[in-house]
């Protein structure tokens, strides 16, 4: 599968269960312990912009999807927490989560949204434009390896204004 041959659409109603499925085959039991699911915990899908739940196919197979959950840090609004970004996992390394961080990115910026966060791997997320949060200004439930919660604004500067702990804005 080339990237050319992966159409992103909106996730539909009826994609949900399929999307469900794809992320436990992506990340196994063990995803509900991690520090970003904690933050939209209890949450569902209203946490989650339509335009910001997004499906890639390949044929009418779903090889991956993203989701973006609202989230508020400290006292301040408009920032997203990407993720889950599920991949099946015999199309990883096919541009499948590329494309579908690209079009997400795209999306959240067009609907006002001033920042994004996550918490990952920089060697795969700097390619977008994310760099290590400054130590200690953004906070997430759990253990999390200050290395890995990586933020990137979509205003220039808006980072600044994000201190503390992160939860979901709903």
């Amino acid at each position: 599968m080339s990237q050319s041959e992966i159409v992103i659409s909106r996730e539909r109603p009826q994609d949900a269960a399929a999307t469900a499925r794809l992320s436990a085959r992506a990340f196994g039991p063990g995803r509900f312990a991690r520090s970003a699911y904690r933050v939209r915990e209890g949450t569902g899908a209203t946490s989650t912009p339509a335009d910001l739940r997004l499906c890639a196919w390949s044929g009418k197979e779903l090889v991956g999807s993203l989701r973006f959950s609202v989230v508020a840090i400290g006292q301040e609004t408009g920032a997203l927490l990407l993720g889950p970004l599920a991949i099946e996992p015999n199309q990883a390394g096919q541009g499948c989560g590329r494309s579908l961080i690209e079009e997400g990115l795209k999306r959240a910026e067009s609907a006002g949204h001033r920042l994004v966060l996550l918490v990952g791997d920089l060697a795969y997320y700097e390619r977008f434009g994310f760099a290590v949060s400054p130590v200690g200004q953004i906070s997430l439930p759990g253990p999390v390896d200050p290395a890995r919660i990586l933020v990137k604004e979509l205003v220039p500067g808006a980072l600044a204004d994000y201190v503390g702990d992160v939860r979901c804005a709903d």
